[in-house]
């Protein structure tokens, strides 16, 4: 006994050596690491819904006190808050609830070509009392932004400035957030001296930034989109493309996504650690909130996550006394005169109390809106011939005599993104298929349309309605042609595919649909202004012409109005985003521009397809390239490697000892 006794000692001091300390270390670090992370995205300059945010904010803050706060981007530009203040009435009341950090917006760069460039933007940015992020924005040949950007990952980041990468520490545990604007900044902005670099590669040197200090819990908040344009990068694509990025919190696409995405393979289809999206819909209507999970590795465990209707929240009292005086002076701005006049009112009719609809018929407002659509985005795109609005858009009259702001606001309230999108002919019919397969009824989906006048009959089947399209070219009507693109323009609410328009949502999907950088109202506005010298005064064209059995009337096209000698010459710069207002609709893609009527034969359609090819292929190769460079599968964690160190070397001297005993044993018994 004495001798098993000494025998047993000698293991368990022997064990007490061997074992390693990272065992125990990580017998006390085995639990999950939680974290919350609230979120919104695209508020657009929507401050009257922002106490209600605040109040929202708080009772998530009331839960979890340690809970992160982020911002997609899009603050700038939309309502006549930002007309009006450019910024600082959002920053008023942003400033109150806490952010950890917001990732620059496409729109955030409008006024760049302005006299005072991008003034106001480094004002906001000096004014905020948190940081932004930019690290794929090159602001070196800004001289407004220049002088307040820090390119690091820095760990006590200042409020007011740029970073690359900031770290935050949450419960003990370090996290790294870096951002990413959309590259697509250059082409619907004003960014002038601002460049926007490569959002795989940049989010490739933050991924490594972190890991060489030993972070392994990262968040990229980014305005590039759910699922936008992939010649111009996605948070999809961005899941797939870079390893090591836990949670991506989006903005630009407008997505409302109830429930995180987790993406758990790499774009070749391989297996990887999850990443999860999340995107919190626009204009300050919700709140998301994300609680995730990662184990001791830094690896996403569990996710879980809502949006938090804000129009049901109280609005915080300190809050609303900030908003106050803004609101007071916007209330003003919505009383002015436009400069246009009514000639007669301008109604927005309805079957309920009218023979006609705009969800139904051609009526005087609905060509009034879509000529605006159609002159304006001619402007930006000379080769836009056709305009497009769904009459579920459309959701207020006008009245007889001086047109006002609020006026013009009311009609268009969502303030919806033209986009243009290039369709075939054979397109144009089925879209116009679906815009009358309702009719004689109601349907919000029903199009008002410019630049094209079409015939139906209500009484055949849905699907074989359309009896004849043309389109209007150099004084006459024109045939539309089915295997020909047009160039045709809507906003960006049905070019997503909303109301059901799946050809506009496949078009969309295939980077066929470009924003222009325009506001509907304000094209309304400034066309009724302009274009029409203030004399507003739309009539019913016949560019809708139900059948109903009968053999069509050929009406004469209308005359243009005259152009105006004393108008200046159009600024070609642009500014837009991805956005989807008018109901809730699910994630979708933003895409390119090219030119109407041409044949899919076209050589010049030809090289500049072999030339996106091309590019594309560049980039996937580069991407491949790197993936290629990376280390395949994963290594046993330390801990499993060194307990099984431990029950080897047990074993042996267990194994040992028994060998002792017995021969202690067969030597007792000789």
């Amino acid at each position: 006994m004495r001798f098993s006794f000494k025998l047993l000692t000698i293991i368990l001091l022997t064990s007490s050596l061997i074992l390693p300390t990272s065992i125990l270390a990580a017998e006390g670090d085995n639990e999950n690491f939680s974290l919350t992370i609230m979120h919104m995205n695209d508020t657009h300059a929507h401050v009257e819904p922002l106490p209600r945010m605040l109040t929202a904010i708080n009772e998530v803050r009331a839960e979890e006190p340690e809970a992160l706060l982020f911002h997609g981007g899009d603050v700038f530009s939309g309502t006549l808050y930002f007309n009006q203040y450019k910024g600082k009435a959002d920053l008023a009341l942003l400033n109150m609830m806490g952010f950890d950090a917001m990732v620059f917006g496409n729109h955030e760069f409008d006024l760049g070509s302005s006299e005072d460039g991008h003034q106001s933007l480094e004002e906001f940015v000096q004014a905020a009392n948190f940081p932004l992020l930019g690290t794929n924005v090159d602001f070196s040949n800004d001289p407004y932004m220049s002088g307040i950007v820090n390119d690091g990952f820095i760990e006590s980041a200042e409020s007011g400035m740029v970073y690359d990468g900031i770290i935050k520490e949450v419960d003990g545990e370090k996290v790294g957030i870096f951002g990413l604007t959309t590259e697509d900044t250059a082409n619907i902005s004003s960014p002038v001296n601002v460049e926007f670099l490569s959002y795989i590669e940049e989010a490739q040197r933050a991924v490594d930034q972190f890991s060489e200090l030993g972070i392994d819990k990262i968040i990229a908040v980014n305005h590039i989109g759910y699922d936008s344009n992939p010649d111009m990068g996605n948070d999809l694509q961005l899941s797939k493309y870079v390893d090591g990025i836990d949670v991506i919190v989006g903005g630009h696409s407008h997505s409302k996504l109830e429930e995180p995405v987790v993406v758990e393979k790499d774009e070749n289809g391989a297996d990887k650690d999850p990443t999860v999206i999340v995107q919190a819909y626009q204009y300050a209507q919700l709140l998301g909130r994300l609680d995730v999970q990662f184990n001791e590795n830094g690896v996403v465990t569990e996710s879980a996550g809502q949006l938090i209707d804000v129009t049901e929240k109280e609005p915080n009292e300190d809050a609303s006394k900030i908003l106050a005086p803004y609101k007071k002076e916007v209330d003003k701005i919505i009383d002015q005169e436009t400069g246009a006049v009514a000639a007669k009112p301008l109604l927005n009719p309805r079957l309920s109390d009218s023979e006609v609809s705009v969800r139904a018929n051609e009526t005087e407002l609905g060509n009034l809106i879509t000529d605006a659509m159609l002159a304006k985005a001619k402007e930006k795109d000379p080769s836009v011939v056709i305009a497009m609005q769904n009459g579920g858009g459309i959701r207020a009259a006008i009245d007889k005599g001086p047109i006002t702001v609020g006026e013009v606001m009311a009609v268009l309230p969502f303030g919806n993104d033209p986009v243009v999108a290039q369709l075939t002919g054979q397109e144009i019919k089925q879209i116009l298929e679906h815009s009358v397969s309702q009719a004689p009824k109601e349907s919000g989906g029903f199009l008002q349309i410019a630049g094209m006048r079409f015939t139906y009959d209500s009484g055949e089947n849905e699907g074989s309605r359309v009896i004849s399209m043309e389109i209007a070219r150099n004084g006459e009507y024109q045939k539309i042609a089915e295997d020909q693109i047009y160039s045709v323009t809507t906003n960006n609410f049905t070019g997503k595919g909303g109301d059901g328009f799946e050809v506009f949502a496949k078009a969309y999907e295939e980077g066929r649909v470009k924003d222009i950088g325009e506001i509907d109202w304000e094209q309304l506005r400034d066309y009724m202004a302009e274009d029409l010298n203030g004399q507003v005064d739309p009539v019913i064209e016949g560019r809708i012409i139900d059948l109903q059995g009968e053999e069509p009337e050929q009406p004469e096209l209308p005359k243009e109005p005259e152009e105006d000698p004393n108008k200046e010459e159009p600024n070609n710069e642009q500014d837009g985003d991805s956005s989807d207002e008018q109901k809730e609709e699910a994630p979708e893609k933003d895409g390119n521009d090219g030119n109407d009527n041409q044949s899919t034969n076209n050589p010049s359609n030809e090289k500049e397809s072999e030339k996106l090819e091309n590019d594309q292929s560049e980039k996937e190769q580069k991407i491949e390239d790197h993936h290629q460079n990376q280390n395949e599968g994963n290594s046993l964690p330390n801990t499993a490697t060194n307990l099984f160190t431990f029950l080897l070397i047990g074993g042996l001297l267990l194994f040992i000892g028994i060998c002792v005993l017995l021969f202690k044993k067969f030597k007792i018994v000789n």
